[in-house]
Order: structure tokens, then C-alpha cells, then sequence
């Protein structure tokens, strides 16, 4: 689905009750009760006023009654999901306009934002599933114990697991974007001025660039960490240019890491299949973009395990752990990626690249897996088809009101996150 911010600055502060009371229902049921749903919005204006809300987030498509369900009520949708992120980061400050789709990849989103001073930012938002939804037909098995909510909940850990990596990398100095906020299933950063490494068609000095990139994964390393998705299109790529104390300009590529939501540890039980798939990757793309092959071999993961912590090197896979990211969210996320891989490689001509956070010719590609998800989601009622956002520019406020923020649904801040 697409992001359409059109109806936020129309949703009272009774609306934002009543979606954030289905949100806490859904934590426990898979269709939300509407006694429960009456339950936890505690309008002043009682059960009626209840109805009234959830019939206007139904037509917008943020709730969705199910067909053939045992009893009566709603199930958040991931346009609900997005109202509610939105909501946070308003409140917060962090996110004032919502401009146009700017990349899309298999399961995520990412979006030009602006905060309160007008300054642009990058917001991402992670939608697991996608791919999943799109081969469903010929996969019931593998989705037949996951649901709408326990996508969103995987959503969630995906969003938290990368910020929670590009925080601790940005504090020990490493080239990723700077992490701004976080809330469910988004993420919002600064705004790289780059290009995505799978791009650049040519490289002045591809012996540097590539020196760089092998260099980062050795750092990596060194700090107990491994990407686990290093590759053309999860690297981007600066340009600064350089003058020589003769006047002579030239172009020096700097590499920007992005997508952490499969990183994992050097004590990984995997890990050196990872690492040594993250080295391939560039060789193979250096190999094949530029024909470059590189004059020693390696680095070998076994060398690369002597420096982890050396030093007195923070481990920042432990830094990660101890931010509230436990091993339990992170054996679930693993389970799922490695189920989703295990679909996309048995699916004929499946797109064996990994998401592209940057790229704009993928949209096409888009286009095709989200109408496959709109057959399937066919099925419930008062979930609305959204057009995609604005054509051109940032959005105007998202929300019509600020004193509404903090009157909708005071009691349930802590839920805001």
C-alpha cells in the first residue's frame, strides 16, 4: 500500500482514541472486539460517539471489519499503523509535512519528510509481508500462522532492530545516516545527499572504493557486528570533490552505509556464512561494474575475529542488546527473514536483490506487488484504495490542530511510541 496522508488533518481527537484503542486490542486479538474496542477508547460521548469513530476510520481504510468473522469488530490495517506512527513523530515534533515517495523496495517505503523548521528529512517506513502477500497463493503454508497484526509486530522489530544498530553506529563514528526518531513500524533519518552505489557506472579510482568498503566491513567486525545485506543497493555513495595544492580538482567516492535490519553479531551461529557473503557481494559487483579484481585475497572471517573488541573496542552488538532490542525480538525477526528468503528463492524469476532504499526505477516493480496485496485485502470491508500521496512538493501540516495532539488519547501516551 502507499502512504495517503489526505485524511489525517480531518481525524478528531475521538478518532485518534478510538484507532489507538484498536491498536491495544490488537495485541491480543486478531480482530478486535467492538465491546473491547468501546472498552478502551473511554470517549465521553460513550458507545455512540464509538461508532461514529470507527465508521470514519473504516471509510479511510485505517480499520477494516472482516467478512465472515465470528463476531463483530475491526482489524487495524497498515494505513492505520501509518496514521498512528505519523501521529507520534507529529506530537513529536520530528515529522510537520510528508512530501513524495522518493524509493521502494520489497518491504519497505521511504519518504521525503519535513520537521516543524521545514528541514528534510528521510522517513522510512518498513512493511513486511509485501513480498509474502504476493505469493500467497502459491505459499499457503508458509503463511498459514501469520496474520495482518503479526506482520505489523515484525514491522515493528525491523524498525526498532535498525534504529537501534544506526544509533550505536553513528556514535562510534561510522558513515551511516543520523537517526532521528523511531516510532512503531518507522524510522526517521537525515537526508543523505547520494547515490546508490549500484548507479555509479563508473569509479575514478574503483581500487579506492573498494579498499573503503572492505575496510568498513573489517570495522564492522572489529566492533562484533556484520551487515548481512552488503551490497550495491544497500550502499550509497558521496561525491566530494577534492583540490590538489596544484589546482587540480578531482572526485573522491565516499561510501554511506543504510538498511541494518539484518545485521547480526560475530557470535552469530551463521556468522561466517554472513561475513563471508557481505565480501563476495562487493567482489562481484566490482567484478562485474568495473572489472576490478582484487590483488589479494580474503579478508577471511577467522582473521577478522581476532580484532573483535581488540583494543578496548565497544562491542556495539551487546550496546544493541542492552538498548532493550532482546534476543528474543531478534530470533523472531531472523525466523521471518529467513522464511520470507526461503519463499522468494523457491518463487520462479523472484528478484534475488535486496531492498533498494534509494531507488526510484524499482516503483514499477512496486506497482505490481502492491495491487496482489489489494486482491487479498479485497476480502475485508471499509478498507478504502488510496491513490498514493501528493504530486510534487511537501504536504501542507498533517495534523490541523497541535493542542489536539495532546488532547487525543492522553491517557494512552505511553502507547505512542
Amino acid at each position: 500500500m502507499k502512504l495517503d496522508t489526505r485524511a489525517m488533518r480531518h481525524l478528531a481527537a475521538e478518532d485518534w482514541r478510538v484507532l489507538t484503542a484498536v491498536e491495544m486490542g490488537s495485541k491480543n486479538h486478531e480482530i478486535v472486539p467492538t465491546p473491547l474496542i468501546e472498552k478502551l477508547a473511554r470517549l465521553r460521548g460513550g458507545v455512540s460517539g464509538v461508532h461514529r469513530s470507527i465508521s470514519a476510520l473504516a471509510k479511510v481504510g485505517l480499520i477494516a471489519r472482516v467478512k465472515e468473522a465470528k463476531y463483530d469488530g475491526y482489524r487495524l490495517t497498515y494505513g492505520g499503523l501509518d496514521y498512528l506512527a505519523l501521529h507520534t513523530h507529529a506530537g513529536r515534533k520530528d515529522v510537520y509535512s510528508v512530501g513524495n515517495r522518493i524509493g521502494v523496495g520489497k518491504e519497505s517505503d521511504i519518504m521525503v519528510v519535513a520537521d516543524h523548521t521545514g528541514k528534510q528529512c528521510v522517513l522510512k517506513i518498513h512493511r513486511l509481508g509485501r513480498i509474502s502477500f504476493r505469493t500467497v497463493k502459491s505459499n499457503r503454508d508458509y503463511l498459514k500462522n501469520r496474520n495482518a497484526q503479526s506482520w505489523m509486530y515484525l514491522s515493528r522489530l525491523a524498525a526498532m532492530k535498525e534504529y537501534a544498530f544506526m544509533n550505536a553506529l553513528h556514535e562510534e563514528g561510522f558513515p551511516v545516516p543520523t537517526p532521528l526518531a523511531q516510532s512503531r513500524h518507522t524510522i526517521v533519518m537525515s537526508l543523505v545527499d547520494a547515490f546508490p552505489l549500484r548507479q555509479i557506472s563508473e569509479a575514478p579510482e574503483p581500487a579506492s572504493l573498494y579498499a573503503d568498503l572492505i575496510s568498513l566491513i573489517l570495522r564492522l567486525a572489529s566492533h562484533g557486528l556484520i551487515h548481512g545485506d552488503y551490497n550495491e543497493f544497500n550502499i550509497l555513495v558521496k561525491e566530494i570533490k577534492s583540490t590538489a595544492e596544484d589546482g587540480t580538482e578531482s572526485i573522491i567516492l565516499e561510501p554511506v552505509i543504510i538498511d541494518f535490519p539484518q545485521m547480526v553479531s560475530m557470535e552469530h551461529v551463521n556468522a561466517e556464512m554472513y561475513f563471508d557473503r557481505d565480501v563476495n557481494c562487493i567482489k562481484r559487483f566490482f567484478l562485474r561494474r568495473f572489472h576490478f579484481t582484487p590483488s589479494q585475497p580474503g579478508p577471511f572471517f577467522k582473521d577478522a575475529k581476532k580484532t573483535v573488541g581488540k583494543g578496548g573496542l565497544k562491542r556495539l552488538d551487546a550496546t544493541v542488546e542492552a538498548s532493550g532490542f532482546t534476543k528474543k525480538m531478534l530470533k523472531d525477526l531472523e525466523a521471518a527473514i529467513k522464511d520470507k528468503k526461503t519463499v522468494e528463492e523457491g518463487q520462479e524469476g523472484a528478484n534475488e536483490d535486496d531492498d533498494d532504499d534509494y531507488d526510484e526505477d524499482s516503483d514499477e516493480d512496486s506497482e505490481e506487488e502492491e495491487g496482489e496485496e489489494e486482491e487479498d485485502d479485497n476480502e475485508d470491508e471499509g478498507e478504502g484504495r488510496q491513490e498514493g500521496l501528493l504530486s510534487g512538493g511537501l504536504s501542507e501540516g498533517l495534523l490541523s490542530d497541535e493542542p489536539a495532539i495532546e488532547k487525543a488519547n492522553s491517557e494512552m501516551a505511553k502507547l505512542a511510541v
